[in-house]
């Protein structure tokens, strides 16, 4: 199925999950938020929330600095 991730078109299967398409990306969710449609999704429904076609995502990462 197509999803958008950051702007960018992705091919992911279907029965995705956020996690999961995070592990795939190689991005540890300890460092980021990520926006479903819109929507903050809450870390803690990462493995729970499941992607459909046309989903749309972004992904922010945090960065330290001073």
């Amino acid at each position: 199925m197509q999803i958008n991730v950051n702007g960018k078109n992705k091919e992911c299967p279907t029965e995705t999950s956020i996690s999961k398409l995070l592990e795939s990306l190689d991005i540890d969710n300890r460092y980021i938020a990520v926006e479903l449609n819109h929507k903050i999704v809450p870390r803690k429904q990462f493995n729970e929330e499941i992607l459909q076609e046309n989903d749309s995502l972004e992904i922010v990462t945090f960065v330290g600095g001073g």
